[in-house]
């Protein structure tokens, strides 16, 4: 349920297989599907899970998919109270974009760190 005094964070991906909460503030969340925060200032950490296909083989793509997991980290310094966020990672081929938008689709805040597996 929708704390009206936190910060709301919806996760989303048009390209991986998953994204979900990892840590806020670096501690673990307790639900990987989103993130509520309290006013101010805070560091997120999301998991996304994506395949790429690794190449071309013979003037075709060959059929091997690559599953690579990475750990996105973004900070923002303003949250607000009652404020609905959206927090977008997309991959395109090997290479990974987050950013966090306001609920009049502003961007506030993009990938600061990420460590791929």
């Amino acid at each position: 349920m929708h704390d009206p005094a936190m910060a709301w964070v919806d996760l989303t991906t048009t390209t991986g297989k998953l994204v979900m909460a990892d840590k806020l503030d670096r501690q673990r969340t307790e639900d990987g599907r989103y993130f509520q925060v309290s006013p101010g200032r805070h560091e997120l950490q999301v998991r996304f899970d994506y395949e790429y296909r690794a190449g071309m083989a013979l003037g075709m793509f060959a059929d091997d998919y690559t599953e690579i997991t990475c750990f996105i980290r973004l900070s923002y310094d303003h949250f607000e109270a009652g404020e609905r966020y959206r927090l977008e990672v997309r991959s395109l081929a090997n290479d990974v974009d987050a950013w966090l938008y306001d609920a009049k689709r502003q961007e506030v805040a993009r990938l600061s760190d990420m460590q791929c597996l």
